[in-house]
């Protein structure tokens, strides 16, 4: 194994993201195929509210072990660090088990709350009832996995924790789709036994990818691991202020994800319940709700993707840049990270929305509901990718109150809007895009925000960033119109899933031929990574198949 530097461990982090994803996206074809509208929504609502206990009892603790590994490894505190990893280790499976008996005894209570008292002709708060308890099992297994992967990280490794997410999702989507054509196809079960195997898939697959870590720790000991005597400075670090400091660190990413995941909580309790409330049958709220929820959500999870990958790398090393107080290194990968996230997610979300159609048929089944609320909701893309970053830069940098503050404003803001939105648009006929609304309009503020925040506090230079958004922006849209004025010829009225790839394929390929024509004459891809090591290395690589 050997460390990655920020653009390296970006890409490594964001490549293992994106495989894990499109895996996520593509067994959806079958899965979907295999469960009624009824059963998408029965998954939806088990994995909504497990991501939030999920982000009570793993979100925190492994970010911090990221950051905390990477200050003490640049301080040289090698005991510390190993200690602080001991000791994460057993506030996070306390956390897990603690949380896992919560949503056993209360998972009754949530699922009568979610599905109100109009709920009448789909799911019964028992069939919620029982996938919740089912998935909190995961709660045993991953918040170990991720502590371990922040430990990992801290030290600058980025390939053996995109490799275990790889694990993770591979055996996760065996075991759903296995258990699914099994129990629906072979025993001919009810539905939500298959669901509920489905569910069940995350606690397999997490199990099997912290082996593997495991068994990467173990191979590589001596890389984590320093025998040099303990420095006189370390000794003062007692297990009692550690444990306060992990505390510390790991409480407002605690909240900062805890409201994250909040954001889907206020839709799991508001969408059903004000569309059915608003006259809309079961059946449309339903599958409203799941649009948002999961499946159009793991259509623009290949998006956001990005923005994980980028901040898995981002924390560690800009942590080590704080504790060092480089502020010239900081203000480079501030934009960076910025730039880099933008030159893909802004013309990715725009093919999204051209393609809504094609895309929503290859991956589900031809429904203009779905497609409809799926075009506007696939820009939250933008919105939460550049949230986020900018969330965990101020963070990282230590404004915590600002980052809670910004985030809880956000969060009550779209608590507050999301049932007006949706009244109000009921006026129009479109109630169902209400939910989306609320949730661009309570994004974009914050980041207006948060950009002027890290430009006055850490002294960040946005002119570099601000003209190449506008260069990326630009030629977004130029391939946005070359593939409208295209579709008068190959008009988009497909209803098959094979006319559906093939149209996909077509426009995609197009479009991303325009894009990279224009941002590389428009001079971004040299602005962006100059000279890099990433670049160097596939010159010499394309150099040696020509020779």
């Amino acid at each position: 194994m050997k460390k990655n530097n920020f653009f390296e461990g970006s890409f490594i982090a964001t490549f293992g993201i994106i495989i894990c994803k499109i895996i996520g996206l593509l067994y959806v074809i079958p899965f979907y195929a295999m469960i009624t509208s009824k059963g998408a929504a029965l998954y939806s609502f088990a994995y909504s509210i497990y991501t939030v206990f999920l982000s009570l009892s793993t979100s925190g603790i492994p970010i911090a072990m990221s950051k905390l590994v990477s200050e003490y490894n640049s301080l040289e505190y090698y005991h510390t660090k190993e200690k602080i990893y001991k000791l994460g280790k057993n506030i996070i499976v306390c956390l897990g088990l603690f949380f896992f008996i919560i949503l056993i005894f209360f998972a009754p209570n949530l699922a009568d709350f979610i599905l109100g008292k109009n709920a009448s002709g789909g799911n019964t708060v028992a069939d919620v009832t029982l996938v919740i308890r089912i998935i909190s099992s995961a709660l045993l297994i991953v918040p170990i996995l991720s502590v371990t992967k922040g430990y990992i990280q801290g030290h600058k490794y980025m390939t053996p924790t995109s490799i275990s997410n790889i694990i993770e999702q591979i055996i996760r989507v065996a075991v759903i789709l296995i258990g699914c054509f099994v129990s629906l196809k072979i025993m001919g079960t009810d539905e939500k036994v298959a669901i509920a195997i489905s569910v069940f898939a995350a606690t397999i697959g997490a199990f099997l990818a912290y082996l593997y870590l495991l068994f990467k720790l173990k191979k590589n000991k001596k890389l984590f691991k320093n025998e040099n005597e303990i420095k006189f400075e370390e000794k003062k670090l007692t297990s009692k202020y550690l444990i306060k400091q992990i505390i510390l660190y790991a409480l407002p990413f605690i909240i900062i994800d805890l409201l994250k995941s909040a954001y889907n909580l206020v839709d799991t309790f508001t969408i059903t319940r004000t569309l059915t409330s608003l006259g809309y049958s079961q059946t449309i709220a339903d599958l409203t709700f799941a649009t948002i929820a999961t499946w159009g959500n793991k259509l623009s999870m290949i998006i956001i993707s990005i923005s994980i990958g980028i901040t898995t790398s981002l924390i560690p090393s800009l942590a080590s840049d704080f504790v060092l107080k480089d502020y010239k290194e900081i203000n480079k990968k501030v934009n960076q990270a910025i730039q880099l996230l933008l030159v893909i997610t802004i013309p990715m979300t725009i093919g999204l929305f051209f393609l809504s159609r094609p895309v929503w048929i290859v991956f589900y089944s031809y429904d203009q509901l779905s497609i409809s609320v799926f075009q506007l909701f696939i820009f939250q893309a933008i919105t939460f990718s550049l949230f986020s970053i900018l969330l965990n830069i101020t963070q990282t940098t230590n404004y915590t109150k600002t980052t809670i503050l910004t985030l809880l404003f956000s969060f009550l803001g779209n608590a507050i809007l999301n049932v007006p939105m949706m009244n109000l648009l009921d006026r129009f006929g479109i109630a169902y895009q209400g939910a989306s609304v609320a949730t661009l309009i309570t994004q974009i503020i914050p980041i207006i925000f948060l950009m002027y925040f890290i430009k006055k506090k850490l002294k960040v230079n946005y002119k570099a960033t601000i003209k190449n958004t506008f260069k990326i922006t630009i030629s977004s849209l130029i391939m946005l119109l070359v593939l409208y004025l295209i579709s008068f010829i190959y008009p988009l009225n497909c209803l098959t899933k094979g006319s559906a790839l093939i149209q996909t394929i077509i426009y995609a390929t197009i479009g991303i031929a325009i894009y990279l024509f224009l941002i590389i004459k428009l001079g971004i891809i040299k602005n962006l990574f100059g000279n890099s090591n990433i670049l160097q290395k596939l010159k010499r690589k394309l150099n040696k198949k020509n020779i």
